[in-house]
Order: C-alpha cells, then structure tokens, then sequence
C-alpha cells in the first residue's frame, strides 16, 4: 500500500490536472464529498446536530468548504469558521467559498484573536470539529495565531474531523511541529501519507479513511511512489512455497556466529529463532568455553566450537575458520551477544567485508561496525543491518533524538549511502532498501519492550534469507510476522508480559494466521472510500 510525501501527492495532482485533464475543482469537490461521506459514516447521529469547520485560506480550507456544502445539504447545522477575510481565498478555495454564500451557509471571518475569543463558546458548543486548517504543505513551526486555535480545538470536548491531515503534523515525519490537532478520525486524499503511518503521527491521526479523488493508475505508476507500508496481503505473497518433496538440506543452512561467556542466550535465540522460520539446518558458532551450554539450550541446531580470545570472547583468529564454514551456508547472522573487545570488532568488519553469503548484522555486529563503515563498500554478498535508535545513532554519529525526529530520512539516506539493507527498529519498523524503496511495517505493540527481541529478528531475517528469499523480502518478512506473532499474543495472553522466546514460539501459529487470511493490521481499516 503505497504511503506519499506532499511532493508526490502535489506532483500526482499536478500531473491529473495539466495531463490528464482533469480540472482542480472537480478532485476538491471529490475530496470534499468523499470527506463528508467519512463523516457520515463515522458519526451517523451528526444530522441533528451542529458542526463547526475551521478553515484556512489555502486548499484545505477549500476541501473545507465542500465539506461544508455537503453536510449542510444533507441537513445538518454547519457553519464555516475562515481563519482569514476572504478576499485572501483564491483559486479553487475562492471558487468553493462562494457556493457557501449561495447556499447560506453561515460564514464567520475569524481573522483576529479578537473576533477569535468571540467565537470561541460558540465552536465549543458544537457536537463536531473539522480540522481544515493547514493540510499537508506545512514544514515549520506552528506559532502564534494558528497555534493558539489549535490549542483551543484540542481542550473542546467535541470529537474533531482532519481535512487530509491534522494541521500541525509534519506530513514527512509524523512529528507535530510544535503543536498539532489531536483527531478522532482524518480523511486524507488519494493515498495515506508518511505522517499518517508512522508515529507519533498515527495517535494524532485516529481513524483513517482514504478517499478516492480520481487520480489515474497511469499517473500513480509514472510517479512510482518510493514508500509503503507492509500488509498481510504483501507478505502473504512472498511467503516461501515449499514443495511436497522437501527436505532439509533444500531449505536453507544458517550460521549463526554469536555469543560470548554471559550472552549464551543471545547467540541461542538467534539460532532458534531461524529454525522457528523455516531454516531447514543452522549451525551456531560459539565461543568453545560457552558450547556446551548452547547445546543443551539449542536441541535442534548444530553447534561449532572456535577457539576464543581471552574473556571467552570470539575474536580474529576466528575468522578464517568462519569463512571456511560459509561455503556450504545460504546465509551469515552476526553478532548477538559478541561483545565489542578489539579482537572482536577485526573479526565482526573481516567477515562483513569477506562473507560470500548475505549477512544480517545485529547487535554487537553494528556496534563493531561503528566508526569502521568504509568495511561495507568492500562486501561481496547482500548486507542487512538492524539497529535499534541508539545503535542507529552509534552508526551515524548522531543521537537517538535525531534518529527518532525522521526516521525515514535516517534509514533511506544510510541505506542509500552504503548499498545496504536497513532495519530501523521500533514502533512502526523502518525498512530502508539500496535503491530508495522505504517501507513501515504495521505490526507490533509496547508489550514488545523486552530483552531478546532483537536476536528473535535477526534470526527470522537470516531464516528466510536461507531459504531463498529476496535480502528485501527477507526484511520485510522477519519484521511484519514478528510484530504480527506479538500482536496474536497480546490478545490471548495479554498487552505484556509474554517474552521474546514466546514470540519466536508462536511463529508458527502467525504463519497459519497469516496464510489464512485470518490475521488483519491498520491496513485493513484504511481502504478508499469511494
């Protein structure tokens, strides 16, 4: 499902407009009338009572005022509140604010905080809100008046309606710049945007509805939309087939090189968790001093002993030994539980660089990695990085805050830079490709705040590497059935308490769900509303 930016969603308009041919105001008025039905639908009891539009001077506004129309049309109490004089409206907006005045709709011309306070008991009396304030152009600040109305729309007691999205969030990031509108339910236009799908843009969306204005296929495919967000539809598609024949040895070998004395767990959850995906054998290489305790951890997978560096550590003399165990792999997962000591940093950058199989790096596989990134132009094989925020910030040089501020930014502009495949961990998962492609996976809750998760994907991303799919599907898989098999938990145990080794348990189950059509996400509830 594809997810916009405001310059593709501009672009795209532009493009129905000038090539297609089809006018501006009849997608404002599709937009508006499909907004209204949006209401309609969320707020069947709206016809007997009286709502409030708050307007800006720009198209929102104008999408504003169709709403307005439409509502008032089908008898409900609207009035228009213009957050401008309207000899400011022009185009579209300009064209649409003068059926208001055919109709009789009343119009206040709230300009000023001063006719502002006059207007603000009558807004407050309304039984709905509609946010048609700022729209999808806004990349600043929200200061002085406008924030001022945004503050007061967000102490009514009223629900509140978004016109395309709730004036205030950054359509990019999801971030509110300063302030933003707090909705109970948004229509956005064409396609759902960035800010809609990643958080905190999500709480500041409620429900989303996507209203089809006409923008044609062949428009939507010229543009070719570089973001989108992962649906069990998508990753049923790329589900791994397996003949009736199959055995193990055509299903995939994983090797897993992790672990140190006190992270035996780590470099077992990772390996288990491969085999919990499909992986038809993996092999976990382990410092000698801990393999005992990860033989008997890890009954299914295979072991190999390497000689260790002091601190029960694996370091460099462990490398040609890896590389010799990697000819017959389909696939490396690196670092769980590693640690960070100097030998171990020479091995972690010598197997990224050496490695003739697709790597997935976690952990202290990317801590290792820091300050050494030149290592990833020298791979031979596909590179796929999972960092968390801070391991993020640890790649970059940078802090978890800027990370967090845009993700997306982050993960597309690293994965680009160095023709890897990036992981950015979290609510809503970033998944960032070589060639630009972004991806927000939907799946996954707070519950999944607890030690080991990240050894659980690596492993899951290492599995379906093995077995054939795509580094990009492989990403896309691992992430949306880890955070889909969390969500199934969460319903039938509870919000937390389950564990990582719970998740990567009930794999299985999420498959069936997942294969089955059994298992829905917020994409289910975001379908055009024609």
């Amino acid at each position: 499902m594809y997810i916009l930016t405001a310059d593709e969603m501009r672009e795209m308009d532009r493009q129905t407009i000038k090539t297609f041919g089809l006018p501006g105001r009849v997608l404002m008025e599709n937009a508006g009338r499909g907004a209204a039905r949006a209401i309609f639908n969320t707020w069947p009891e709206i016809y007997s009572h009286r709502v409030a539009v708050i307007a800006g001077k720009g198209n929102n506004g104008g999408d504003g005022f169709v709403i307005a129309r439409y509502l008032a049309q089908h008898g409900v109490d609207a009035a228009v509140y213009l957050l401008a004089s309207r000899d400011r409206l022009r185009g579209d907006a300009a064209a649409n604010f003068k059926h208001l005045e055919t109709l009789g709709i009343p119009v206040t011309e709230m300009a000023d905080d001063l006719t502002f306070s006059r207007c603000k008991e009558e807004i407050a009396g309304c039984h709905l809100i509609v946010d048609a304030i700022l729209g999808t152009g806004l990349d600043s600040e929200v200061k002085g008046y406008f924030r001022d109305v945004i503050d007061f729309i967000n102490q009514v007691a009223a629900p509140v309606f978004c016109v395309d999205i709730a004036s205030g969030l950054h359509t990019e990031t999801g971030q509110p710049c300063g302030i933003c509108v707090k909705a109970d339910a948004t229509a956005t236009f064409a396609f759902a945007k960035l800010g809609h799908m990643l958080l905190p843009g999500a709480r500041y969306t409620g429900k989303l509805f996507i209203i089809d204005i006409g923008i044609p296929t062949h428009i939507v495919r010229a543009a070719n939309p570089c973001h989108q967000l992962l649906t069990s539809g998508w990753i049923r598609s790329r589900l791994p087939v397996r003949d009736q024949q199959s055995h193990k040895g055509q299903t995939g070998h994983v090797l897993v090189a992790a672990g140190s004395t006190g992270k035996s767990g780590a470099a077992v959850m990772t390996a288990t968790a491969a085999m919990r995906t499909g992986a038809g054998l993996v092999t976990l290489a382990v410092p000698e001093s801990i393999n005992t305790i990860v033989e008997t951890r890890g009954l299914e997978t295979m072991t190999h002993p390497l000689a260790e560096a002091r601190g029960g550590i694996l370091g460099k003399d462990s490398l040609e030994p890896i590389v010799s165990m990697l000819s017959d792999k389909a696939c490396l997962a690196l670092g769980p539980g590693m640690g960070t000591a100097d030998t171990t940093r020479e091995l972690v950058c010598a197997l990224i660089e050496k490695s003739p199989v697709p790597v997935v790096a976690d952990a202290d596989g990317l801590n290792n990695l820091a300050g050494r990134l030149e290592v990833l132009k020298k791979k031979r094989a596909e590179i796929i990085l999972t960092p968390h925020p801070g391991e993020m910030a640890r790649l970059t040089e940078t802090s978890s805050a800027e990370i967090q501020a845009d993700r997306v930014r982050a993960a597309r502009s690293f994965a680009e830079g160095h023709g890897v495949h990036l992981v950015l961990k979290g609510a809503r998962t970033v998944i960032a490709h070589p060639d630009g492609r972004v991806f927000v996976n939907p799946t996954g809750n707070p519950g999944m705040a607890s030690g080991g998760m990240g050894d659980v994907l690596t492993g899951m991303i290492a599995g379906f590497t093995a077995q054939g799919v795509a580094a990009d599907a492989a990403c896309h898989l691992g992430v949306y059935l880890q955070g889909a098999a969390a969500d199934l938990l969460a319903k039938k145990r509870g919000p937390v308490g389950y564990m990582a080794g719970d998740v990567m348990n009930y794999l299985p189950e999420t498959f069936g769900a997942i294969d089955s059509g059994a298992f829905t996400d917020m994409a289910h509830d975001c379908r055009p509303l024609l």
